[in-house]
């Protein structure tokens, strides 16, 4: 009977333990998107301020890969752009991983724009953009820039590239107010290092227009807009003008236009 006992006893405590191994949580996946998507579902439940470690560790997966995958062949927007779905094929909803991408010709080089927007919230996201340059069979990393959180991430470009320094600006809208909120800065890269020129944020209901030599930018101003529509009136719109300098851009006119 004692025999019995201990042999019970023994069964149940292997028993207990093969059920306490199989709970333990699975490590990440080996490969590349389920890595990724393994991270990225950690981000449910964080604010953005305690975020950084995982989308770091991702960022860091990301651009390793791009470096690796690039090797030193010049690829097309549409090229990085499926190779970094590819990387974001597993990523689940609620997370998000949208990327934008573009390659320009810049005097004998091959300017080429990795860039991603993360999210995992309305208002938790995070941006980021890795440019680089294809010369002379060689590829090299100019820089990694993180673009304003909360927004989502859209590019456009400064129609005259006759300067000797190559500009774009990077924008997005924030939501979470009745009305998107605009914020974009005007980049310039002169063949060593990449920096911004010019830069507006948080600009309520902005719609930007990029001209061949003025940039406009329509607006609301936010307390117009809280004052006049409880009482059904029209805010006044406003029309900022900038024009292109060769530091970067200068506002020419800012006045009221109709609603």
């Amino acid at each position: 009977m004692l025999a019995l006992v201990m042999v019970l006893a023994i069964v149940g405590v292997a028993g207990a333990a093969a059920k306490k191994k199989k709970a333990a949580p699975a490590g990440p996946p080996p490969d590349l998107p389920g890595h990724v998507s393994y991270l990225a579902w950690k981000l449910r439940g964080l604010h953005l301020d305690e975020s950084g470690e995982i989308t770091g560790q991702i960022q860091k997966m990301v651009l390793d890969h791009l470096q690796q995958w690039l090797g030193d062949r010049a690829v097309t927007g549409v090229e990085l752009r499926r190779e970094l779905e590819n990387v974001f094929a597993k990523v689940r909803y609620p997370i998000v991983a949208t990327p934008k991408c573009f390659a320009m010709s810049w005097k004998g080089a091959t300017l080429m724009a990795a860039g991603y927007t993360l999210g995992w919230t309305a208002n938790n996201r995070i941006n980021l953009v890795a440019l680089f340059e294809h010369r002379e069979g060689k590829n090299r990393l100019l820089a990694v820039t993180p673009f304003v959180p909360y927004t989502d991430l859209n590019y456009e470009f400064v129609p005259r590239q006759d300067r000797d320094d190559f500009w774009f600006f990077v924008y997005g809208y924030r939501p979470g107010k009745s009305q998107l909120r605009l914020t974009a800065i005007l980049y310039a890269y002169d063949g060593q290092a990449l920096k911004p020129l010019w830069e507006v944020r948080e600009i309520h209901d902005g719609k930007m227009q990029v001209g061949q030599d003025r940039v406009t930018i329509r607006y609301l101003k936010e307390e117009e807009y809280v004052r006049e529509i409880p009482h059904g009136r029209k805010p006044p719109r406003h029309e900022a003008v900038y024009k292109f300098t060769p530091q970067g851009l200068e506002l020419e006119l800012d006045h009221e236009i109709p609603f």
